[in-house]
């Protein structure tokens, strides 16, 4: 039996071992092991990747959405709309400030907060202190950052992208998470590019929340034992820094091979009675995860898809307002249908780089077996 599983880190850090082994060798060395100078420069690789003014490296995504929160201004009691269907991390980052998640639909086609739900909330909400917008540019593809913005400018408030599934992805021209107030990245080792732990980074092009979080990062400081505000320890390891450089050269190859993969997967699964991915036309996708949707509960494709040894999975579940964590805010089942529905039909398949022609022949066999 093939045994696929959904990311393969091994197959990946195979052939760059000794640039990495090299790399970590320098920090080991050096000693320099928070805030070095490899922090720095992968900083800086990261402005001009993505053509933004600063890049901040924190300790990890999640972070970087509370830092983010706290550098444009949003406090304890203040309102955040975000999407149902996502990962716990962006809500759960909201509340870890003492702000109240409040949530919105998707778009059934792209699985991304929906323009329109975003309109009906804050309509809805219109008396209580809704401060600012978190869409979540999943599965590897940008909302649609024009009506977001729209809305934002309309009602005054923050745009914070969560950008954690999306790091090099297109809006138009412009890299995911450079078009609000502050984007947030996480470099989980499972994300496109990964760490070898850990870590994240703020993207933002205002002056002021850079600085902010680089001193809320640190302790609150910006000279060591001059605390100037309330901070955290939320540093970015010089060690994953040095990682994420050497990685960070091959990300565009890496998704280029993981867009030829679902292009293939496109092919050979057309016509078939499953719902492909869908791409609008504004946003390039990058398939940090590729997709599928059935038109009744994809449970049984994914036990047929784990018994012949390929690793398939719902991303995600439990919509966050059925959440038992969540249960306080008082939400119930039918509230967000679009979100529960794709928590129901929806499933991912392994579409990493790594992946052969067999592998990817293999898995396509596979689903067709279900399907038939």
């Amino acid at each position: 039996m093939n045994k696929i599983p959904i990311l393969d880190l091994k197959k990946q850090i195979a052939p760059i071992r000794k640039e990495l082994d090299a790399a970590i060798k320098r920090v080991i060395d050096n000693t320099n092991f928070i805030l070095g100078e490899e922090i720095k420069d992968f900083e800086h690789e990261v402005e001009k990747y993505c053509n933004v003014k600063y890049a901040i490296g924190v300790s990890n995504g999640t972070d970087a959405i509370k830092l983010s929160l706290r550098a444009l201004g949003i406090e304890c009691g203040d309102r955040v709309l975000c999407p149902a269907f996502t990962y716990y991390a962006t809500a759960g980052a909201i509340t870890s400030m003492g702000a109240i998640p409040v949530f919105a639909d998707i778009d059934p086609e792209t699985y991304n907060i929906s323009v329109e739900s975003i309109e009906k909330v804050l309509k809805k909400n219109s008396s209580k202190k809704i401060k600012a917008i978190m869409p979540v540019h999943l599965y590897g593809q940008c909302a649609d950052m024009d009506g977001i913005l729209r809305i934002a400018r309309i009602y005054r408030l923050k745009v914070i992208e969560d950008t954690a599934q999306a790091f090099g992805t297109e809006y138009k021209g412009k890299k995911a998470g450079t078009m609000g107030d502050c984007g947030a990245v996480s470099f989980f080792p499972g994300k496109n590019l990964g760490a070898f732990g850990d870590a994240g980074m703020v993207l933002t092009n205002t002056e002021v929340a850079a600085e902010r979080i680089k001193i809320l990062r640190n302790q609150g400081n910006k000279d060591k034992y001059y605390h100037l505000m309330l901070g955290y320890n939320n540093r970015m390891d010089t060690i994953q820094a040095a990682v994420l450089k050497v990685k960070f050269k091959y990300l565009d190859s890496w998704n280029k091979i993981r867009q030829k993969n679902a292009e293939y997967f496109n092919q050979q699964l057309k016509g078939l009675n499953i719902k492909l991915p869908f791409a609008p036309e504004y946003t390039t996708h990058i398939y940090h995860q590729y997709v599928l949707r059935l038109n009744s509960p994809s449970a049984p494709l994914i036990e047929h898809l784990r018994n012949k040894g390929i690793d398939a999975r719902v991303y995600y579940p439990v919509p966050l307002h059925l959440q038992k964590c969540f249960k306080y805010l008082n939400y119930k089942k039918g509230d967000f249908p679009e979100s529960e529905k794709a928590s129901l039909e929806t499933i991912a398949i392994p579409v990493y780089p790594d992946l052969t022609r067999q592998d990817l022949d293999y898995i396509i066999a596979s689903i067709r077996e279900f399907l038939r």
